[in-house]
C-alpha cells in the first residue's frame, strides 16, 4: 500500500500505510468489538484529549466537518437564540451562512481574510446586543492558516455569560488546548485533520449540561447533536445511522499513532518545524507569505502567487 502521493493541502491529509491498512477489514456497526472496542474508545480519548477536566463529551456525527459544524449551530441554538460569528475567511463565513439557512439571527464581525478580529468590536457587540446568545469563532482559519487569538475572544463571551461554540477544525490534535480552561462550550473537529484519519466523520466535544440543553431543539433529523449523543450514551458507541465503520477504524488508528508520537505537544512540535522549514525554503525560492509570522498557524501556510511571467502563463493554461 505505498503511497507516494504527498496532499499538500488543509485536509484531507497524507495518511500513514497502518492507517489505510486499518481499513482492510470489515466492521459489523451492531457489535461489541466495533462499537464498545473502537467507537467508545475513540470517544473517551478525544474527551482526553481536549481537557483533563471533567463535565465533556463527545459526539461523533457522520459526514463533513461541516455537517458536525451545522448539527453543533442548528442544535445548539434556541428558536429565540442569537449567533454572534467572528468571520475572517471562508470557514467562519460558512458558519454565518449555515445560521442563515436555518433562520437563526445572526451578528457577524469581518475584519477581512488577514486581519485578525477586533476585541473591542467583539466587545462592543456583546455590550450592545443582549439578545446574543451565543458566539463562535474559528480557531485556524483553513483559508490562510490564520490562528486566531480564541482565549481573548472567548473570555469576552464569558464575561458576557454567552456560550462560546469553537470551530476547531483545522488545529484540534496539532495545536495544545483545553477546552474546559478555555471556557468553550462545543468544540467541533474531523477526522482527517490534525489526528491524520481518512474523511468521513467529524466529532463535537461538548459540556455536558450545555449538550443537554439541545434537547427538542434541533433543526434536522439526521444532524440532530443530542438525539445522537443519547443514542450513543444509552447502546454503547451505537450510531442512529450507518455508522462510517472503516473511516472509524482508521481514525482509532491514528489516534494510536498520535499517542505513539508523544501526543499533541509533539505533534505541534513537529508541525511547528515543518512549517519554519517550508517559509524559510519558499521565502529563498522568493515566495511571499500572505499573512505575517505573527498570525500564522504551525499547520496551514499561505503564500501570494508569483508575479513571474512563466508562472502566470502556465497558470492561464491550466485555468
Amino acid at each position: 500500500m505505498k503511497n507516494e502521493y504527498l496532499l499538500l493541502t488543509p485536509g484531507p491529509l497524507s495518511t500513514s500505510e497502518t492507517v489505510r491498512q486499518a481499513m482492510l477489514k470489515d466492521w459489523c456497526t451492531w457489535d461489541d468489538d466495533y462499537n464498545k472496542e473502537i467507537v467508545e474508545v475513540i470517544r473517551s480519548k478525544l474527551v482526553a484529549l481536549a481537557t483533563s477536566q471533567s463535565g465533556y463529551t463527545s459526539v461523533l456525527m457522520q459526514g463533513s466537518g461541516t455537517a458536525s459544524v451545522e448539527a453543533t449551530i442548528g442544535s445548539a441554538i434556541a428558536k429565540d437564540g442569537k449567533l454572534l460569528v467572528v468571520d475572517n475567511g471562508a470557514y467562519g463565513a460558512r458558519i454565518a451562512q449555515i445560521a442563515d439557512y436555518l433562520n437563526i439571527a445572526c451578528t457577524v464581525i469581518a475584519p477581512g481574510e488577514t486581519a485578525r478580529p477586533s476585541l473591542e468590536a467583539v466587545e462592543a457587540a456583546l455590550a450592545e446586543d443582549e439578545t446574543i446568545t451565543h458566539v463562535a469563532v474559528v480557531h485556524c482559519e483553513t483559508t490562510t492558516g490564520m490562528l486566531n487569538p480564541i482565549e481573548q475572544v472567548t473570555a469576552l463571551a464569558k464575561r458576557y455569560n454567552k456560550v462560546v461554540i469553537l470551530d476547531a477544525m483545522s488545529s484540534f490534535g496539532g495545536i495544545k488546548m483545553d477546552v474546559a480552561e478555555l471556557g468553550v462550550d462545543f468544540m467541533i473537529s474531523s477526522a482527517n485533520k490534525c489526528i491524520q484519519g481518512v474523511p468521513g466523520f467529524g466529532f463535537v466535544i461538548a459540556k455536558q449540561t450545555e449538550l443537554e440543553k439541545c434537547k427538542g431543539q434541533a433543526r434536522s433529523l439526521s444532524l440532530d447533536l443530542y438525539d445522537q449523543w443519547q443514542c450513543m450514551e444509552k447502546n454503547h458507541g451505537k450510531w442512529r445511522f450507518t455508522s462510517p465503520t472503516h473511516t472509524v477504524r482508521a481514525f482509532y488508528q491514528a489516534l494510536m499513532e498520535l499517542e505513539q508520537e508523544g501526543g499533541v505537544e509533539a505533534r505541534e512540535a513537529r508541525y511547528t518545524k515543518n512549517q519554519r522549514t517550508l517559509v524559510q525554503g519558499m521565502r529563498k525560492l522568493g515566495f511571499e507569505t500572505l499573512l505575517g509570522d505573527e498570525l500564522h498557524s504551525p499547520i496551514i501556510t499561505s503564500f501570494y502567487s508569483p508575479s513571474h511571467s512563466d508562472y502566470q502563463s502556465k497558470h492561464s493554461m491550466t485555468a
